[in-house]
């Protein structure tokens, strides 16, 4: 007993629901050490005694061998000290521990493993074909947390009581489900049942009775992890435009689930990062560049990507194994603009009138949480949607977050943002705050969130959007709690530099977006600030300034915006686009002219959003956008045509009446009036308008660089999801040894608002 010592350990991180106890029993065993694992509000607590050699080994295979989805982030000996007079008998996994402040991290949901997989396609396997197969290490996590610790009671699986069969495994540390709380099987646990009008089937026959309307041209719901999905076979012209006109969704792209990596062919480019991505633990929809073998133009128009996600659930690999078609469309259940359906009775009643059918899975949703979008830029992997597979892990941990904080974020692509006990977690997408039942999501995830982490929302610093009209800003104040007004492109910044822990990083911050509320109280969208977080950051430059006919109107009508841009270039160019090539709609351009003229609803505005949309109307798209960005995403469709060109003039200076440098937007517009009406390809504009940007970040870094020494540039803002902007920039920077860094864990469009919310709030405080 003299040779044997004691430790208590403290492990953080996301180390619960990925099956980290039954790993530290397994460690545990093979040093031959006695004691007890558990469960806290804190991460995992371990008590263990044995030879002080074999706890050193044990400390160190405990923060390095962890199972593939957990993250140890630290372990941290919490006492120390000869071993108990009365030894433990063994070591055991014991009941979780509760208490008021909860600290650990939620494990986000995992894609079913090989294992499992396994279990599914084995005739001999009990779990054959079993719709919920699961283990400690793949299945429902987020989605079917009720509260913390993570145990079955306060999880949606509390309802099914666990056959003998199940409880042996779950009891037995060596067998892959021990303490898997999602485990269930044929015999006790939930099924599948298919409904279509007054039909209907459980079992197999329901997953046939899916497969042959998928394969008929039918569009069938099916019940996910975080919700609901439309799906339809991807090459049916006729289902897909079918869905479009039943979801509303005019053009913006829909979303893919490919059979494999094999079924992908060439309809879509995958290199090794993008291939790694589609594969990983997140399993998020990938946007690919498109292949050289078409599927329907209806699926992604005017779009040189296509969204592409593997299967993750048992239920998708069991329609696949069944024959369903190899690329099936696989999007968000809601109409356009509302939240996605989760809940069993909302999506019966919701998507009447959308789907032919339904393929219920009876396990309980706990929350609505949307597929997770990412993508390949500059050979790095970077979130454009930040949900399932990706939320609720902490994007950062540091001391500055010990003490509560809330973050509502903006309005459009909204997500919250707590930090808490040294971790700051994002929320999922939650989409329009506009949109009512969008707000009601907000405000479920806001309450959700604080409840997890038990957190009072009425007591702790709130931080918001300096715009007062965002419901987020509105909701806020109701809180009665303190609080503070972010901007919203110094959030932008903020949330690159926070993500790396860089809070004293001298930076030259380029946010770039379609409009947020400045200080001077004009709509920014084009700006450059200096500092860093724990300083504070200053408006060193801008685009030059330009009106707004009709303010929000102009941000889904690119002609109505040029009609404010172009107003530099004088009455002559505003009379050249009515003519041919141009042809703008006369009513349409006539009345935006006359607001701008009158100075009436037309606010000053430096947005790169609005200038690309000029351009794009330049270059023909006068339709009014049936989805954000939709004209920047077609221009940038067009520039990728296109190998390399010659930027136009987008000259950085000084200009009379303003004290900031400014980009002027006079000279680029000028020459692409004269490239369209000469007969230059569009493509071919696009191109060199998109290096013109880029030149200009990188001109304008040159010359603040004496005035306002950097160590890096970020980039941030909707602007700079556009992947060849962003390449562009990188590659030109590169030419001169500029560092630039960019959002990665959270998306450069609104979405990663709220952490810089979080950030500057914590600064400030």
């Amino acid at each position: 007993m003299a040779d044997l010592a004691r430790r208590l350990l403290r492990v953080t991180g996301t180390v619960q629901g990925v099956g980290f106890r039954p790993f530290v029993y397994r460690i545990a065993l093979r040093y031959d050490l006695r004691g007890w694992v558990r469960n806290d509000v804190h991460g995992v607590t371990v008590d263990v005694v044995g030879d002080a050699a074999a706890l050193d080994a044990f400390e160190r295979a405990v923060a390095t061998e962890a199972p593939p989805a957990a993250r140890v982030e630290g372990v941290v000996v919490l006492e120390r000290g000869p071993a108990p007079e009365v030894l433990p008998d063994d070591f055991r996994i014991v009941e979780s521990e509760d208490a008021r402040d909860v600290t650990t991290s939620i494990s986000a949901d995992l894609p079913v493993c090989d294992d499992c997989l396994h279990d599914l396609r084995d005739p001999a396997d009990r779990r054959y074909r079993y719709p919920f197969v699961n283990c400690t290490n793949c299945g429902p996590r987020y989605s079917i947390v009720e509260a913390l610790p993570y145990d079955r009671p306060l999880t949606a699986m509390k309802g099914f009581a666990m056959c003998p069969d199940c409880a042996a495994e779950y009891h037995d540390p060596v067998d892959r489900r021990f303490h898997a709380q999602p485990t269930a099987c044929p015999a006790c646990g939930p099924q599948v049942r298919y409904l279509e009008g007054d039909r209907e089937v459980r079992g197999d026959d329901a997953l046939a009775a899916t497969v042959a309307a998928l394969r008929a041209g039918k569009v069938v719901a099916i019940k996910g992890l975080g919700g609901y999905h439309l799906a339809c076979d991807a090459r049916d012209p006729a289902a897909v435009e079918a869905l479009r006109a039943r979801k509303f969704r005019k053009e913006k792209a829909f979303a893919v689930m490919a059979r494999d990596l094999e079924a992908i062919g060439d309809h879509a480019v995958v290199g090794d990062a993008a291939r790694a991505l589609l594969a990983s633990t997140a399993r998020p929809i990938v946007l690919l560049p498109k292949g050289p073998a078409p599927l329907p133009e209806a699926l992604a128009p005017e779009n040189a990507a296509i969204g592409v996600m593997l299967p993750y659930t048992p239920v998708h690999h069991l329609l696949f194994d069944d024959g369903a078609p190899e690329l099936l469309v696989m999007t968000s259940a809601n109409r356009s603009s509302e939240p996605i359906a989760y809940r069993d009775d909302e999506a019966l009643e919701r998507l009447q009138g959308l789907a032919d059918a339904f393929l219920i899975g009876e396990r309980p949703i706990a929350r609505r949480v949307d597929d997770g979008v990412a993508q390949v830029v500059a050979g790095e992997a970077t979130v454009v949607r930040r949900a399932r597979g990706m939320a609720p892990a902490p994007v950062v941990r540091d001391v500055r977050f010990e003490r509560p904080l809330l973050a509502l974020g903006a309005e459009l692509k909204s997500s919250v943002t707590l930090a808490v006990a040294g971790a700051a977690y994002v929320s999922q997408h939650l989409g329009d705050l506009s949109d009512l039942a969008s707000f009601e999501a907000f405000q479920e995830t806001v309450a959700d969130l604080c409840a997890m982490y038990r957190v009072d929302p009425h007591e702790v610093l709130v931080a918001h959007d300096r715009h007062p009209a965002y419901p987020s800003s509105r909701y806020a104040v109701a809180l009665g709690a303190p609080t503070v007004a972010i901007g919203h492109h110094e959030a932008h910044v903020a949330s690159v530099l926070v993500e790396r822990g860089a809070w004293s990083t001298a930076t030259l911050g380029f946010a770039f977006d379609g409009a947020g509320l400045g200080d001077d109280g004009s709509v920014w969208g084009g700006e450059v600030f200096h500092g860093s977080l724990e300083a504070g950051f200053a408006r060193v430059a801008h685009v030059r300034p330009a009106r707004l006919p009709g303010g929000d109107g102009a941000a889904r009508t690119p002609v109505q915006a040029a009609a404010g841009w172009l107003d530099v270039l004088g009455d002559e160019a505003l009379e050249r686009v009515l003519k041919p090539p141009f042809a703008f709609p006369a009513q349409r351009f006539g009345f935006a002219r006359k607001l701008v003229a009158a100075d009436v609803r037309s606010p000053v505005t430096t947005s790169v959003g609005r200038l690309f949309d000029t351009v794009a109307a330049l270059t023909g798209f006068h339709r009014t956008m049936s989805f954000e960005g939709q004209a920047a995403i077609g221009l940038e469709t067009q520039a990728w045509t296109v190998a390399d060109a010659e930027p136009y003039p987008w000259p950085f200076a000084l200009r009379e009446g303003d004290p900031l440098p400014t980009w002027d937007h006079a000279p680029l517009l000028a020459a692409v009036l004269d490239d369209v009406a000469g007969g230059v390809p569009t493509a071919l504009v696009a191109r060199r308008f998109h290096e013109a940007l880029a030149a200009g970040v990188v001109a304008a870094a040159l010359a603040l660089r004496a005035a306002h020494p950097f160590e890096v540039l970020a980039l941030s803002g909707g602007v700079f999801q556009n992947r060849l902007l962003v390449e562009r920039v990188v590659a030109r920077a590169a030419a001169h040894d500029l560092t630039v860094w960019r959002n990665r864990e959270v998306p450069a469009n609104d979405g990663g608002v709220s952490l810089g919310q979080v950030a500057l709030a914590v600064a400030r405080r």
